[in-house]
């Protein structure tokens, strides 16, 4: 895991203020209980909204440290960015993106990749060409792409597999529909009835599994890439990183 040692100070975002839904998530996150969460957020839901540093003073009056609060904060922000794909309504593709405030170095990157196998549980590929760097494995990649400011890394993933599993579902209930009308036209409805059951039957389960898996595997990839995002944003460094507010003395 990339330490959170170092944070970078960006001055314009001390103005930043969080309005009341986006405050409810940070505690959240960062709240080790819910009834940390729940005390906090009866302290803060004033609906003006309130800055990193603020929601960082009243976490640690309820034992939330302020390295939480500013990752938790960090996450909102990537969550706002954040890109899906749809397939028939259904969250098929995720992304996310976080721009650092300079380029990461070599050992950087390796230490990413070794997060990334460890979080996706997945060995992957990794790939250069020239400033451009990939990990890749199937459809899920992390890709480190050179911007003005630093490096922008976009995490993504597809899930394949359940969009093939809709599509033959839908297919195959078609296709039991295109035989249920052939056979009434010729007169063999009641010859044909088991078998075009079976078949509509079928895709609709196929179509259903592939359905149900869609929402699950999105919110889990979307909160994996946003925390990875947000932990290098931080120990890195990044145009929009909410300012550290350092403990009293």
């Amino acid at each position: 895991m990339l330490p959170l040692a170092g944070v970078v100070i960006f001055s314009d975002m001390t103005d930043r203020r969080y309005d009341d839904d986006e405050i409810a998530a940070i505690f959240g996150a960062a709240a080790e209980s819910p009834q940390s969460s729940q005390s906090s957020l009866q302290r803060t839901a004033t609906g003006q909204g309130l800055t990193l540093a603020e929601l960082q003073a009243i976490g640690r009056e309820v034992g939330i440290s302020p390295d939480a609060v500013a990752e938790a904060a960090q996450t909102v922000d990537v969550r706002r960015a954040a890109v899906s794909r749809k397939f028939l309504g259904l969250p098929i593709g995720v992304e996310r993106s976080v721009t650092l405030s300079r380029r990461l170095t070599d050992e950087e990157w390796e230490r990413l990749v070794v997060e990334l196998r460890e979080v996706f549980k997945a060995r992957g590929r990794t790939h250069s060409d020239g400033s451009l760097r990939q990990w890749t494995n199937g459809n899920l990649y992390a890709l480190l792409e050179p911007v003005t400011a630093g490096h922008r890394l976009r995490f993504g993933s597809l899930y394949g597999a359940a969009r093939a599993r809709i599509t033959a579902g839908v297919a195959a209930v078609g296709a039991a529909v295109v035989v249920a009308l052939t056979s009434a036209a010729g007169g063999h409805l009641g010859g044909s009835v088991s078998g075009i059951a079976v078949l509509g039957v079928a895709g609709l389960a196929m179509a259903g599994i592939g359905a149900l898996q869609l929402p699950g595997w999105a919110r889990l990839r979307g909160r994996q890439m946003e925390a990875l995002a947000a932990r290098l944003a931080l120990s890195i460094g990044s145009p929009d990183t909410p300012p550290a507010i350092p403990p009293p003395h």
